[in-house]
C-alpha cells in the first residue's frame, strides 16, 4: 500500500510553509525534548517519544487534509518552527497552533506563519471558526493570539496538556478574507 499525501506550500514574503519531511525531525525533536521551549506545547521525554508526534502530525495531514505544517526561513532554507491547523480527537474544535524553535524567537515568525496558516483554513478549507488553545502562562502565546485577533472566550479541560483558555479567532468575514480576497503573500508581511 502506498499512501499519499496533498501537503501544500504557502508562501509569505520571509517565510515557507511546507509538508514534513524526514530530514525536518532534528529540529522537531530538538523542541518536544526541551521542556524549557516545549512546556505550553507538549514536551516529549526522548527522541522516540518525538519522533511518536512527528509521525502523529503526518497521520493528522492523512486523516482531516490539514496539519501543523513546517516553517521554513526562505532565505535559508531552514526549519524554524511549525504552524497550522491541528483538531485531534478530544479537541473542542480546530485551532490554529505555532511554535518557533530556538533561535527564531523575536522575529514575527510565528505571527506571520499562523496568519497565513489561518487564512489557508478560512479560503482553502472553507472553516469559518478557528481557536488557539494556551496553556495558562504562556504569556507570548496570549499576546500572539491576541495580536492575531483573537479573544479570551473560556477555559476547558484538554486532554493532554489540562487546563488550558480558549482563544477565539475573528472569522474570514472580519478579515476580509474570502472569495474576493486575493490572499497575496503582502498581507502577512
Amino acid at each position: 500500500m502506498t499512501l499519499s499525501l496533498h501537503i501544500p506550500r504557502l508562501e509569505t514574503p520571509r517565510l515557507i510553509l511546507r509538508g514534513p519531511e524526514p530530514a525536518d525531525f532534528d529540529s522537531y525533536a530538538a523542541f518536544l525534548t526541551e521542556p524549557k521551549r516545549s512546556w505550553g506545547f507538549g514536551t516529549e521525554e526522548d527522541r522516540p517519544k518525538a519522533w511518536r508526534w512527528f509521525a502523529c502530525n503526518i497521520g493528522h495531514w492523512a486523516l482531516h487534509g490539514y496539519g501543523y505544517f513546517t516553517v521554513e526561513v526562505k532565505e535559508t532554507g531552514q526549519p524554524c518552527g511549525i504552524a497550522g491547523i491541528w483538531n485531534p480527537e478530544g479537541w473542542p474544535e480546530p485551532e490554529v497552533g505555532y511554535v518557533v524553535f530556538d533561535g527564531y524567537e523575536g522575529r514575527g515568525i510565528a505571527f506571520e506563519a499562523a496568519t497565513r496558516a489561518r487564512e489557508w483554513a478560512y479560503t482553502e478549507l472553507g472553516f469559518t471558526t478557528l481557536t488557539s488553545n494556551i496553556v495558562p502562562g504562556n504569556a507570548r502565546s496570549v499576546a500572539l493570539a491576541e495580536r492575531m485577533g483573537a479573544w479570551y472566550e473560556r477555559s476547558y479541560r484538554n486532554v493532554q496538556m489540562g487546563e488550558e483558555m480558549l482563544y477565539r479567532h475573528p472569522g474570514p468575514e472580519a478579515l476580509g478574507i474570502g472569495s474576493d480576497a486575493d490572499g497575496s503573500p503582502e498581507a502577512y508581511a
